[in-house]
């Protein structure tokens, strides 16, 4: 695949992931929707390679690339997240291949008036308990003394009991470090402040940070185990790009994903 080929790829991933999102109440934040996009038609080698302003080749490809589909009126932009069009859910309807897209994208073709919109993706059934193991079972009927010496039922498991706790292959610590470490007490780049220290969310292996910060524009890495030699930056990228975003103050939610190494905000 050329390098145009996985930009056009990654554009109909971009309108997909928008299309999905439509359903819900928040905007997506334009560096999620990239960052998912990348995730599912991952750089190559030559895409990963970092241009002048520190940017990979393959970012810079796919965002000049998001513009067509603003002017083709499928998308917008704003300060509070991108946003799909009702043209742009059509489009993923009655353009439903990567070429198909393009073409449309191409001579200007709009989907047909009478083109259905998409429908709201099914929710998911809730997950059938897990049948409990024996061992279990006997943990369940173990009785604890009480206060008054008479016996009860031992408390049931935590839900975030160890059997749920995702930790394979985590790192021992990570830091979310930027520009805004001085406005959360730390110094700025600092990976060793308590106050840039992001904790693991042992259900879902997520590490997270949530913090208040004044408007303004930032510039952020993960930094892992406390050590510069392992740093992450937009996408995922170890020692690339800085994470960049604009901020209207207030709190902010940060998440890392280890196993792709990006960062997330909410």
């Amino acid at each position: 695949m050329s390098i145009r080929d996985n930009t056009n790829r990654r554009l109909k991933e971009v309108l997909d992931i928008m299309a999905a999102g439509s359903w819900l109440d928040a905007k997506p934040n334009g560096g999620e929707v990239l960052a998912e996009a990348v995730a599912r038609v991952p750089f190559t080698p030559e895409e990963s390679e970092l241009l002048s302003g520190g940017i990979p080749r393959g970012h810079k490809n796919l965002t000049k690339a998001t513009a067509i589909l603003a002017k083709a009126n499928w998308m917008t932009k704003g300060r509070s997240g991108w946003e799909i069009t009702e043209n742009g859910l059509k489009a993923t309807v009655a353009f439903n291949t990567v070429d198909k897209l393009i073409e449309a994208l191409t001579t200007g073709t709009e989907a047909p008036a009478n083109t259905a919109l998409p429908k709201k993706p099914a929710e998911k059934p809730a997950a059938k308990p897990a049948k409990e193991t024996p061992a279990k079972q006997s943990a369940a009927k173990t009785s604890a003394p009480s206060a008054n010496g008479s016996t009860a039922p031992a408390a049931e498991e935590s839900a975030t009991d160890a059997s749920d706790v995702v930790l394979e292959n985590q790192p021992a610590s990570v830091a979310l470090v930027g520009d805004f470490g001085v406005a959360v007490g730390a110094a700025n780049w600092d990976p060793s402040h308590d106050a840039v220290q992001m904790k693991l969310d042992r259900r879902r292996g997520v590490w997270k940070l949530t913090t208040e910060l004044p408007a303004g524009q930032y510039s952020y890495k993960a930094v892992v185990n406390g050590s510069w030699d392992e740093n992450y930056g937009a996408f995922g990228v170890n020692g690339g790009a800085n994470h960049e975003f604009s901020h209207d103050g207030g709190p902010v939610t940060f998440h890392y994903d280890h196993a792709t190494k990006d960062v997330l905000r909410a």
